[in-house]
């Protein structure tokens, strides 16, 4: 299931052509962060899945019927289709129309299907119409009551509109209902999230902390670790020798391991944009904006106040505002 999630992402951007320019940022500039699009086994991140078409979404229903009429296409890419078409339809206000996509989805997809609506409604819904993917969400949830991946993907919601006490609640749900060590840390990553956009940076850090658990490469601790680094200089806590001490002699010379170089003491800020605009992974990943917000945090370790704001107002131009580089940038401008 896991490769599969990750299937989600190339599967749907073959139909959404016509997908927002916000949404292809967005999905830039978390491609570095595995745990965005590990959803099942712990991206979190989560995941984000491909944006709302523009316009009035007629186009992108009927592409969608067409796609869904094909009886070549596989269970899980039926799913896939059938989840977006139920956002659409809800878009739409044919709340029925989306209700039976999504048994449908139930139907041909029994095991995962709510986690592949979870791993595709948060990119949805960061076209802009958050109220018809929490909708969509709400009805997946009545089908599948207290669903820890359904819950994760509300709270990916709220967070995108600033709501992050409201996420802190569904993610603490989530994390009483995790049924798997990956449900457990991917609920403790976006609580992490949550608590860092709020100023809680003691309990982000335990949450980016405890995320890292039975994750199975160093690959896949990368974001955790970068996002820990972050809520531990806010609390004041020893980010630096944390951040040696669990990196190790791992290589970082893959993105976003630049980044951990520099903030480990071993690189240059200007060596960083360097590799941010150089690195074929870093341009895939639109570097330059998590480079920008932790060059940032660095600044704001060393005490230095101004550097800190100008390299956070860049992550704010660079990072998509979906982005959850973007919301710490800003609500670290809001405290500086």
């Amino acid at each position: 299931m896991r490769r599969q999630i990750v299937h989600v992402f190339g599967v749907s951007a073959a139909i959404l052509a016509l997908s927002g320019e916000a949404s292809a940022q967005r999905n830039a500039a978390e491609s570095w962060d595995p745990t965005a699009r590990d959803f099942s086994s712990g991206r979190s991140a989560a995941p984000s899945g491909p944006a709302a078409p523009g316009g009035s979404g007629g186009a992108s229903l009927e592409s969608l019927n067409k796609i869904l009429s094909a009886s070549q296409l596989s269970a899980f890419d039926r799913s896939i289709y059938l989840s977006i078409r139920a956002f659409q339809l809800a878009r739409l206000g044919r709340e029925a129309d989306s209700q039976k996509d999504i048994a449908e989805m139930g139907r041909v997809l029994p095991g995962d299907w709510q986690v592949v609506l979870s791993s595709t409604m948060p990119g949805l819904a960061g076209g802009g119409d958050r109220a018809a993917a929490l909708r969509t969400l709400d009805n997946a949830l009545q089908r599948k009551p207290g669903d820890p991946s359904l819950t994760i993907a509300q709270a990916q919601v709220y967070m995108q509109i600033a709501d992050f006490q409201r996420a802190i609640g569904l993610l603490d749900a989530a994390l009483a209902s995790a049924q798997s060590p990956g449900e457990r840390r991917s609920a403790l990553f976006y609580r992490g999230h949550a608590n860092f956009n709020l100023g809680n940076y003691a309990q982000a850090a335990d949450d980016f902390d405890a995320s890292l658990a039975g994750r199975p490469n160093f690959k896949s601790k990368q974001a955790p670790l970068l996002w820990r680094y972050a809520a531990q200089v806010r609390a004041r806590r020893d980010a630096r020798t944390a951040l040696v001490r669990d990196v190790g002699a791992e290589s970082l010379n893959e993105w976003p391991g630049p980044i951990l170089r520099f903030l480990m003491g071993k690189g240059t800020a200007g060596e960083l944009e360097v590799a941010a605009e150089s690195d074929d992974g870093a341009k895939r990943a639109n570097g330059k904006c998590p480079a920008a917000f932790f060059i940032g945090m660095d600044a704001v370790r060393r005490g230095d106040k101004q550097r800190a704001r100008e390299q956070f107002q860049l992550a704010q131009a660079r990072c998509p505002t979906v982005s959850e580089l973007n919301w710490a940038a800003s609500s670290e401008l809001k405290r500086l």
